[in-house]
């Protein structure tokens, strides 16, 4: 039925694929099915305010409800606000710091590498600190009055203070402002060694043809790059979407006022590990997640799909 040669690459396939295959199966396919079926079902876990401790809830049980969890997070206002600010702090990190990392990598290009490297170095440092601790520096930028931004910038020009993180219109932007903070120095390291890539003899024809700057990054440094483009914006919008100790950090696990910071990450935990209202519903907001699934994979898909620049033949 198989020949040598097809048993041989079977054998090869089971034992280097064998344990890929297994592991992915342990720590993705069964947590995903557990949390499905989690959804489909009733929450049967209170919390005893008492002891701290959890208690079945026998009038419940674990009984089957079908789409009834998805039905109450469809119904949940808060959910779709929760949804809505994902995106749009999603969307305006993306577009922020593959921009603002572009023009940084280009000009840090012409510059001797004694000088390219202590500012590479400095635009890294707040990629590689803990988020909490990125965090808790950011606020203390941010914070009232008191703030460095407001003591240092805005009060000498003659305005008057802005309460960043308590002003509905300055929290989404002050959330974007410290992703922005933190990765731009990361996406400008992988678009300096992208356009370190570009071959010499494509410099010197550029420069015998006598291109613009604007021609330059149309026709070289984007097709340069556009692998690293497409990999920063998947990085940067699964980081966004799964972004949680930042938010949770600059406005103390709320949304904010009006929750204008709320993002669905934060909600989802609020709807799990609810402080005040002493039931932990696991199962809707294991409905949120998988809800919220199909629209992720689909963003995903069309960056992956985007085409930056010329396409060669």
């Amino acid at each position: 039925m198989f020949d040598s040669k097809s048993k041989k690459n079977f054998v090869s396939f089971f034992f280097l694929l064998g344990p890929f295959l297994s592991l992915w199966a342990l720590f993705w396919m069964v947590p995903t099915g557990l949390g499905l079926d989690l959804s489909l079902r009733c929450s049967n876990l209170e919390l005893n305010h008492n002891t701290t401790t959890l208690l079945d809830s026998p009038e419940k049980g674990e009984s089957f409800v079908g789409f009834e969890n998805y039905r109450k997070a469809f119904d949940d206002p808060r959910f779709w606000k929760s949804l809505s600010n994902s995106i749009h702090y999603v969307l305006g990190s993306l577009l922020l710091i593959l921009s603002l990392s572009f023009m940084l990598a280009l000009n840090l290009q012409s510059l001797p590498w004694v000088w390219q490297t202590p500012l590479l170095f400095c635009l890294i440092i707040p990629g590689l600190a803990l988020p909490s601790v990125l965090s808790t520096l950011f606020y203390l930028f941010f914070h009232g009055k008191e703030g460095a931004l407001n003591q240092y910038l805005i009060m000498p020009l003659g305005f008057e203070p802005i309460n960043w993180m308590m002003d509905p219109n300055f929290i989404m932007p002050s959330m974007i402002m410290q992703s922005v903070w933190r990765w731009t120095g990361l996406v400008t390291m992988f678009f300096l060694c992208g356009l370190a890539g570009v071959p010499h003899w494509q410099l010197e024809v550029t420069r015998m043809e006598g291109l613009g700057e604007w021609s330059k990054i149309r026709y070289l440094w984007l097709p340069a790059i556009r692998n690293l483009i497409l990999f920063a914006a998947v990085f940067l919008a699964v980081e966004g979407i799964a972004s949680f100790s930042g938010a949770y950090v600059l406005l103390g696990g709320s949304g904010g006022i009006l929750d204008s910071g709320l993002l669905f990450i934060t909600y989802v935990y609020q709807v799990a590990f609810p402080g005040g209202s002493g039931r932990f519903d696991f199962p809707t907001a294991a409905a949120m997640c998988f809800s919220v699934a199909p629209i992720v994979a689909l963003g995903l898909y069309l960056i992956l799909r985007v085409r930056v620049g010329p396409q060669s033949r």
